[in-house]
């Protein structure tokens, strides 16, 4: 009998306005998985950060605090499989995923990683990031926004008193990140490319598409989920020149609400197959 665990996200890292489309999109992937033999047991992302995860062949993984995904580093058996793997979870971390996008070479925007305890230390790197005078982005360090709050805008003579904000949260660190021009996109994509697709952000009705190079946008996010190790992804990416995309942000298992019905057969495929295949992506 195949046995899998669904692992189902904390509601805490999950934007509000997504919690029911994060549970969606497991729910669906599951289904699908169930449909192909698979039985079925859930699990949360609470129970693993708290040492218990049941025994499985697969573990379908939304997980993404970093208490559950240390955890499931030594809980998942080695002849397991795990999609998405725990260790590219904690890369997409923002302390972690500047450090791999760095190294891998891909563009990114310029951004800083500074602790919050001392916001007035960080002032005199700031000018580096928005010398052009344009607003510095003020992002919490660790996890993606878990609120409106953990993703701000503010001009130089703000960011001290927004990385304070953060300090008063108890975040610890923040990403102070240069703002790139241009339109931005949203993605959504399974690691071997049966799966892709993407829109303009602002949702904005236009006479014609924006104009991108999709080959492009498709090179530059596939090549930085293999970078960090991801398989079910997502993001956003801008454009300052048409042929230029720079990656803004890179996520874990997103919610692929425009297109659920379609993502979640995909990746049910994906997973299936992999696990068909003795792991080999």
């Amino acid at each position: 009998m195949k046995r899998l665990v669904a692992l189902y996200r904390s509601p805490t890292y999950s934007p509000e306005v997504h919690r029911g489309n994060d549970t969606a999109i497991l729910d669906a992937t599951v289904a699908g998985l169930e449909g192909r033999g698979w039985h079925v047991s859930r699990s949360s992302e609470g129970d693993v950060a708290a040492g218990r995860l049941p025994p499985a062949d697969l573990y379908v993984n939304m997980c993404q605090g970093p208490a559950a995904s240390e955890r499931l580093l030594t809980l998942v058996p080695r002849e397991a499989l795990a999609v998405n793997p725990p260790e590219s979870v904690l890369n997409c971390h923002r302390h972690r995923l500047v450090v791999r996008m760095a190294a891998a070479g891909l563009p990114f925007p310029r951004t800083l990683i500074v602790p919050t305890d001392e916001p007035q230390a960080a002032m005199p790197l700031v000018h580096q990031l928005n010398g052009d005078g344009r607003p510095v982005w003020v992002k919490r360090g660790d996890v993606h926004a878990e609120t409106s709050a953990d993703v701000v805008a503010a001009r130089e003579a703000g960011v001290q008193d927004a990385i304070a904000a953060f300090a008063r949260r108890g975040v610890a660190r923040v990403a102070l990140q240069a703002h790139v021009g241009g339109p931005i996109v949203k993605f959504y994509a399974v690691a071997d490319g049966r799966f892709f697709f993407w829109y303009a952000a602002d949702a904005i009705p236009r006479p014609r598409p924006i104009e991108i190079s999709e080959d492009r946008l498709r090179e530059l996010v596939f090549s930085a989920a293999r970078a960090v190790g991801l398989e079910v992804f997502g993001g956003d990416v801008a454009f300052p020149q048409p042929d230029a995309p720079v990656l803004i942000d890179l996520n874990d298992w997103p919610s692929f609400a425009p297109v659920r019905v379609e993502a979640a057969a995909a990746i049910a495929g994906y997973i299936d197959d992999k696990a068909s295949n003795g792991h080999q992506g």
